[in-house]
């Protein structure tokens, strides 16, 4: 056979692989508004630069109609390309293949490429789209997934990982995302549950209230982002990529700033808290005024969105509620723990006034969830800069990046106030006495009060002591940040050794 014979059989054979699969199942598919593997790929990445790995793979297995069934490209397409230039390693499920299960060969696919991007240093993308585990294949199935598992968690915190999951993703397989940094959903097509409805105890539970996007948006939290459109979700992953380092070795990405560095807002000089949203303040001080918002409908107590300032990106984190609730404590955690893994600086705009509970909350472990909030700040050792915009009071101050767990700089608008208590509680305690002895209570508590303001709460006052650094404009936010930023890039913590925290 001439070259050319070969090179024509080597089209034919890539074409059959492209086009391969259950046509039942492409139909049905299409009807739902889902892309193909492929066509995900497509969109993901940049024209023209998949470069696919392993498109000859199949199942190995002959038992149960195996050897009849036929597994092209084992129902994984696998490779690399790149987002706005940046490389990235891609895998995307195949379920017009048995349904995307996952067997021997699938999961030595996915192995393999995270072999690859360890070594390369290079993020992960995973398009989830799966019935679950290959039963056919049985325990050689199970050792797939595992070994997907412990690949997946030697590369956390070493290199992004993202999960979009646009149709089932069931059973063992849900571990895929819960291992994920990012998980992006589908709200029209994606299920992704660990236990089928009609196997929980609950009789009433279904697929509506367990698995849905909007289910890990809202209540568990494992959604960082939900769209409708595959198209439109898949966008999102491509703005996210744009904000992540490469690795946890390498500094976050830069892009030329069309803003102004020195710019000021003479708006928030009149911020009103009450009246306005603290993601007001965010817009108003970074880049163009662009941020990416992560999990906006869980914990809504607290915002958490990456942005850029002076062309870099920051992890913002800020309280959306002055008291903040049991997921609110739980999304800050998580988020400072991934800007610290993988190089992001922190900035925190603080206006707490304490940490809500319930009995509910008591017992899931409130004093945990908040303990573990002052460690993630306490023990990262990314640049720290705190700006407290409103309230910042008793043990709820010092969790949120205060001076006294480690944060590098802290600011202080002028009407900043930060105390143990708030001041009216403060003199009722202090002054108890005197208060119920004098003929007019309400102004002995209005003297004190202003008082314990001026000499105990305010800004000025706490500043006098060293825990805050400086009084800033609030109209000079932006480049009082930003040059905060700037000199401490060069930040370096060596701390002791220690194999992990415990907490």
């Amino acid at each position: 056979m001439s070259m050319l014979e070969k090179l024509s059989e080597l089209e034919s054979r890539k074409a059959a692989i492209a086009n391969s699969g259950n046509e039942d199942a492409k139909k049905a598919a299409l009807a739902k508004g889902k892309l193909s593997a492929r066509d995900r790929i497509t969109n993901l990445l940049d024209e023209n630069s998949f470069v696919e790995m392993g498109a000859f793979v199949t199942s190995r297995s002959h038992s149960f109609n195996m050897d009849v069934q036929g597994t092209p490209a084992d129902g994984v397409v696998s490779g690399y390309g790149t987002i706005s230039g940046n490389p990235v390693y891609v895998y995307s499920q195949d379920a017009s293949v048995l349904g995307g299960a996952i067997g021997e060969m699938h999961a030595k696919k996915i192995v393999r490429l995270y072999n690859d991007a360890l070594k390369t240093g290079i993020p992960v993308i995973g398009v989830l789209d799966t019935v679950g585990i290959r039963l056919q294949e049985s325990v050689d199935a199970l050792e797939g997934y595992g070994a997907i598992f412990t690949k997946m968690t030697e590369a956390s915190g070493v290199i992004p990982q993202i999960a979009v999951v646009f149709g089932d993703c069931a059973g063992g397989a849900a571990f895929i995302a819960g291992l994920a940094d990012f998980v992006y959903m589908s709200t029209k097509n994606a299920r992704m549950f660990l236990n089928s409805p009609n196997t929980i105890e609950d009789k009433t539970a279904t697929f509506d209230s367990i698995a849905t996007a909007k289910v890990h948006f809202e209540e568990s939290g494992l959604a960082t982002f939900i769209g409708e459109k595959e198209e439109d979700v898949i966008s999102e992953v491509r703005n996210l990529v744009t904000y992540l380092p490469q690795n946890n070795s390498k500094d976050v990405p830069f892009y030329n700033v069309t803003d102004d560095i020195n710019r000021v807002d003479p708006n928030l000089n009149q911020f009103d808290l009450a009246s306005n949203k603290i993601s007001d303040i965010v817009g108003s001080i970074v880049d163009n005024g662009e941020y990416l918002e992560l999990n906006a409908k869980y914990g809504i107590s607290t915002f958490t969105a990456f942005a850029r300032m002076n062309g870099g990106t920051v992890g913002v984190i800020a309280n959306a509620d002055t008291t903040v609730d049991y997921l609110g404590v739980k999304k800050m955690t998580k988020f400072v723990h991934m800007c610290d893994a993988f190089n992001v600086p922190v900035l925190t705009l603080t206006h707490i006034k304490g940490f809500a509970s319930t009995v509910a909350t008591e017992k899931l472990g409130m004093i945990k969830e908040c303990s573990k909030l002052v460690h993630a700040f306490a023990d990262a050792t990314v640049p720290k800069v705190n700006v407290i915009v409103g309230e910042a009071l008793g043990s709820s101050y010092i969790a949120m990046n205060s001076k006294h767990i480690g944060a590098d700089y802290v600011y202080a608008w002028p009407t900043a106030k930060v105390a143990a208590l708030n001041a009216e509680s403060a003199v009722k305690i202090i002054y108890d006495e005197e208060i119920k002895k004098a003929s007019l209570a309400s102004e002995v508590i209005a003297a004190k009060t202003a008082e314990y303001e001026t000499i105990s709460s305010s800004a000025y006052a706490v500043a006098a002591s060293g825990y805050i650094d400086d009084i800033i404009e609030p109209a000079a936010t932006r480049k009082r940040v930003i040059a905060a930023l700037e000199i401490l890039s060069s930040k370096q913590v060596d701390g002791n050794y220690k194999k992990h925290p415990t907490v």
